[in-house]
């Protein structure tokens, strides 16, 4: 995993999911499911037993927030993988979740910095977790989103279970999988720290914005790409991103690892393997660069996009987009690219003529950067 280079606006104010107190009560009894080993589809156990080609795996139990740490390890390491990239310059490390097979071959979602130096030549293998190696070619990559696809030449592989992160919380036990330093089928453990953290990756060049779970999992440089899993064994988010207090080199993590959420991956990976490409919402403005003041100050519109048709003044100062507060720019794209194209937003602006006024607009579409 490259270094954070930026972990900006830990914003006050920001959309953070929690759990509501309640009174002592009498625990909920856990159930024991049946998990496909090749769907990863769960099923009622019959008396507690599931046959050979299904794995049991206990629900429920002190609320639904225990985590059966062997079980779900057990069950999801075959469906993560290492990977290798070796280019003229150099190379690396990161990890990837199979996502989708068929009889011939496997799509593999991971990050886009993980495999962005291969796009202009070199190699990338992914080694599976029985040891079996296959060279990968990228399907697409999104350097907005840090995703990528890649697919290898062999089929009937144990895809991933999707997971639903909209419906995560704060305190919610998970587990990031992946190859941290090239040590492959590592698990940790840990819980959802926050929801919504505004994050940004990468150089002015190629940055990447992300609306991250953040996680105190350990995740290490090598960990990119790889599943964060929720207590059924489901990937939640897509490991990305550290933050570290390094003074130069590589640190390890310090408790504070961020994922983008699937929800939000799923949308450019479902794009990348029917298109090869994928897209990205549009605000249509510019913001003013020279702004050093609370909120996003937009300093041009784009002809015939969201923001003018909604009659948004140029010289507004963006206070909120959907009732969430917006401390600066870099806030303000966060919180845009984590809607969909042609998804309607409320934008909440001080006026140049002073005033408040919030605008109802609908965001354009526009492809995604590849750099």
């Amino acid at each position: 995993m490259k270094n954070l280079k930026s972990v900006v606006a830990f914003v006050a104010g920001a959309a953070i999911a929690g759990t509501m107190a309640t009174a002592a009560s009498t625990p909920t009894p856990s159930i024991t499911a049946c998990a496909d080993t090749r769907t990863k589809a769960l099923y009622l156990a019959t008396n507690g037993t599931c046959t050979l080609n299904r794995t049991p795996i206990v629900i429920g139990g002190g609320g639904g927030s225990t985590l059966d740490a062997k079980t779900i390890a057990s069950l999801v390491t075959p469906s993560v993988v290492s990977i290798d990239v070796v280019t003229a310059s150099g190379g690396g490390t990161g990890s990837g979740s199979i996502y989708k097979t068929s009889a011939t071959s496997s799509y593999i979602v991971t990050n886009n910095h993980v495999v962005a130096d291969a796009a202009a030549g070199g190699t990338i293998t992914v080694e599976l977790v029985n040891g079996d190696q296959y060279k990968a070619t990228i399907v697409g990559r999104d350097a907005n989103y840090d995703l990528a696809v890649i697919k290898i030449p062999v089929g009937n592989l144990p895809a991933i279970a999707i997971g639903d992160s909209a419906q995560v919380s704060v305190g919610d036990p998970v587990l990031a999988i992946g190859s941290p330093l090239g040590l492959a089928n590592t698990v940790t453990q840990g819980i959802i720290s926050s929801l919504n953290r505004p994050v940004t990756t990468g150089t002015t060049d190629s940055q990447s914005y992300v609306d991250a779970i953040q996680t105190d999992a350990a995740i290490n440089p090598g960990n990119s790409g790889g599943a964060l899993v929720d207590s059924q064994g489901r990937i939640i988010g897509v490991n990305s991103a550290i933050a570290s207090l390094s003074s130069g080199g590589t640190s390890g993590s310090i408790g504070l690892g961020f994922s983008i959420p699937i929800n939000e991956a799923k949308r450019i990976i479902d794009e990348i393997i029917a298109t090869g490409k994928s897209t990205r919402p549009v605000l249509g403005v510019y913001f003013d660069s020279t702004y050093t003041g609370t909120g996003a100050k937009i300093g041009k519109l784009s002809a015939g996009e969201g923001a003018e048709k909604a009659g948004i003044p140029v010289g507004s100062i963006i206070r909120l987009i959907n009732g969430i507060k917006i401390p600066d720019a870099e806030s303000a794209i966060i919180r845009i690219r984590a809607q969909v194209p042609g998804a309607t937003v409320t934008i909440t602006v001080d006026l140049p003529t002073g005033g408040q006024k919030t605008f109802t607009v609908t965001l354009g579409s526009a492809p995604s950067s590849t750099n």
